[in-house]
This record gives structure tokens, sequence and C-alpha cells, in this order.
């Protein structure tokens, strides 16, 4: 069973990654923010995947993830970014940044599990899969 962290200031989008996550038998921590999230993570360094969005108050989720690829107990950490507001091209830096994979919203349930479960398993995979 892993610990993943879900940085989301959305309610509805918060039950619905959470459910999911432990509809896979998997524990979900929910932070409002990414500043609350990196507060967590550093606190607590044992989650084994973030899933984030990007609009969120205080810290961003690009800020966010500057901020745990910056910080070497986190650069190896898998960030899975969740956002319904960007194009190609923000995808494309945010995964230059140091993301792992993206998942549009609404979130759809079985892209979300294949994408934890692919995560966690350490699988090879290239964003060419996304």
């Amino acid at each position: 069973m892993a610990k993943i962290l879900i940085a989301e200031d959305d309610r509805i989008s918060q039950k619905l990654a959470v459910k999911i996550v432990e509809e896979l038998g998997h524990t979900a921590f929910v932070s409002p923010h990414g500043k609350h999230a990196y507060e967590t993570l550093t606190a607590c360094n044992d989650f084994d995947l973030l899933m984030t969005d990007i609009m969120m108050p205080e810290m961003d989720g690009q800020q966010l993830i500057t901020t745990l690829r910056g910080d070497q107990q986190f650069e190896d950490m898998p960030i899975i970014i969740m956002s319904a507001v960007v194009g190609m091209s923000d995808i494309s830096n945010l995964l230059k940044l140091g993301a792992t994979l993206f998942l549009a919203k609404p979130l759809d349930r079985k892209e979300v599990q294949g994408y934890i479960s692919r995560c966690l398993n350490n699988a090879d995979f290239t964003t060419d899969d996304i």
C-alpha cells in the first residue's frame, strides 16, 4: 500500500482523486495548495507519489514541482499533474520541469488508476505514452 499526497484546491477533484486512490488500496492525503503539500512532504518524507493540480493558491503546481525537483530528497518522487487549463506547450514545459505524467481533467478513473500503477511500479514509459 502506497502513501499518495494529493495537492488540489477544488473539493470535487479532491474527493474524486481520493476515491480513485483508495479504490486501488492506497492511502490518500490531501493538501489544499502547493505550499501545504511542500510542507507536508518535507515534514514527513515517506510519500510514494504526488498528484498535483497546477492552478492553486499560495504555491501553484509549477512552483511546487520546481521546488521539489530542486531538493535532492524529492528528485526521484513521481509527480502526476492534474489540470484542465493547460495547452500542449504547457504540458511539455511541466514535463521538462520534472513532472512524471500529465492527466487532463475531468479525471478518468481508469486513466488515473493506470498512471498511479505505472508510477508506483516504476514502469518504463516515455512522455510519448501520454
